[in-house]
């Protein structure tokens, strides 16, 4: 069975060019463009990872994985933080919402997918 990642980010050009590079290491690639849709594709399609970027409209990575962390049927899914903003404290910020990883953009695949 293919592996499922949901990809939970709103800039087009990181997004196109993420969901390619996994597709062609064989994942299957959902993708959301705000935390609000991440969370709803999250408990509709039951992905065995999600990438979030914590920098969303409508709800940030923040609070869909704080969401995704509080109910039953997401809580066990794997998180990783994505975000531009490599800060002192934001990995530490990342786990604390609930993320399982956090990986700074520009994202060196063969690390990701490690």
């Amino acid at each position: 069975m293919t592996p499922k990642i949901l990809l939970v980010e709103d800039n087009e050009m990181n997004r196109d060019m993420l969901s390619r590079r996994l597709q062609r290491k064989g994942y299957e690639v959902i993708l959301a463009l705000d935390g609000g849709q991440g969370v709803a594709l999250a408990q509709e399609r039951a992905p065995d990872l999600i990438l979030m970027d914590m920098s969303l409209p409508v709800l940030d990575g923040w609070e869909a994985t704080r969401r995704l962390k509080a109910q039953a049927e997401t809580q066990a899914i794997p998180i990783i933080a994505l975000t531009a903003h490599a800060m002192e404290g934001d990995r530490v910020k990342a786990l604390e919402a609930g993320c399982d990883d956090y990986d700074a953009q520009a994202i060196e695949l063969p690390r990701l997918v490690e």
